[in-house]
């Protein structure tokens, strides 16, 4: 210090020497500030690798957390449309054979479903087009086994179906 002191020129003392000192290092201390812009610069460019590399991960698990919730909506949603379009086709085919068979073989009736179901399955299995019918007003369901137009079919295969199958069946008329 003393020697950069002596170069410049200037009278060598020692209270000067210090004041010119605290001077240049505060120039120093100065430029470098601002010469860097801030703290965050030197923590996202030197020290942030390993945060902004953990922030990349979770932003990307957030976005494939966020698309696999869509695909499940989305695969809920077409679901219940199917569901729905089911019911309805479902609902369609029953109107239409009701609107074709309008007198109906009945071989059983039944308050609970099941028992209908199973007698339907049974009939089914001996190769007759069975249908369950749910009368209007009423807590019965109705196994039908066949179906028919017209009252005078209906009335000639009751006839054949009490010999052969069931003697209790009888007619009915929607």
């Amino acid at each position: 210090m003393y020697l950069w002191f002596v170069c410049i020129g200037k009278p060598v003392n020692p209270n000067l020497n210090y004041q010119y000192m605290r001077f240049v290092y505060a120039i120093i201390i100065l430029s470098v500030l601002a010469g860097l812009p801030s703290c965050k610069f030197l923590k996202n460019k030197v020290f942030g690798k390993k945060a902004r590399a953990e922030a990349e991960m979770l932003a990307i698990q957030d976005s494939i957390r966020v698309a696999d919730s869509i695909k499940q909506a989305q695969d809920f949603l077409l679901a219940r449309e199917n569901t729905r379009l089911d019911s309805l086709q479902r609902a369609e085919e029953e109107q239409r054979l009701a609107n074709e068979t309008r007198y109906n073989i009945i071989v059983g009736s039944f308050v609970t479903p099941e028992y209908a179901t199973s007698m339907a399955d049974e009939y089914t299995k001996m190769g007759y087009k069975v249908q369950v019918i749910k009368p209007g007003n009423s807590k019965f369901q109705l196994v039908a086994a066949e179906g028919h137009k017209s009252l005078r079919t209906a009335i000639s295969r009751l006839a054949a179906f009490q010999d052969t199958v069931q003697i209790e069946s009888w007619i009915y008329v929607r």
